[in-house]
């Protein structure tokens, strides 16, 4: 396991890493995540151990709305929230459309997606076709990572590269929200609230 300032000599190290199958912990806005090729299914099921978890669905990010509409169909509810909160800690479970392996969702027909706040995460997307695998860096039932070395201390010794681009700016996990045919659904409440939501729906 390589420990690296998040530079961009780094970042493009990490996004070699994530291209050879690899397994890499970095920054976002909200908290620190854990990535790999969202196409690699040994991969993926590499990220599922290192949280403990013997099956997860798996959230991916996106570099921009344009590359998640790659894997999700967005509708006219979900285009406004991403409008208004993409680049941001918002996280839309949408359908997912064909390709995607079935181990990213558990075998379910969504996946949850978004386009995180922050230049790190948004360059090491970038690097990596567009898509990454943004699942939080620590072991399931525990709280998450807000510094590099916190998640080295949770799941370093499972990943290939960690980026340290110091501490994250919210602290705080994503907002989740799903849709339903009468409304929204709040999965999860975090760095966005629930007014916030529903104001800019109105």
């Amino acid at each position: 396991m390589q420990l690296l300032k998040a530079d961009e000599r780094a970042i493009t190290e990490a996004a070699r890493t994530v291209s050879q199958g690899g397994l890499v912990i970095y920054p976002t806005d909200t908290v620190y995540g854990v990535g790999c090729d969202p196409f690699n299914e040994d991969s993926i099921k590499r990220v599922i151990e290192a949280k403990k978890r013997k099956s997860i669905p798996l959230p991916v990010l996106g570099s921009s709305i344009g590359d998640l509409q790659r894997i999700a169909w967005f509708n006219d509810r979900a285009d406004i929230l991403a409008f208004k909160f993409w680049p941001g800690p918002l996280t839309l479970i949408l359908k997912r459309k064909a390709g995607l392996p079935q181990a990213v969702t558990c075998g379910l027909s969504t996946v949850g997606v978004r386009v995180p706040k922050c230049d790190v995460a948004i360059r090491l997307i970038q690097l990596c076709g567009g898509l990454l695998i943004g699942t939080s860096a620590n072991i399931s039932g525990t709280g998450p990572c807000n510094t590099a070395l916190e998640a080295a201390d949770q799941i370093g010794e499972k990943v290939d590269v960690i980026l340290d681009g110091g501490e994250t700016t919210l602290k705080k996990e994503s907002t989740i929200v799903k849709f339903k045919d009468d409304g929204i659904q709040l999965v999860r409440l975090g760095a966005i609230s629930e007014n916030e939501i529903s104001s800019a729906l109105e």
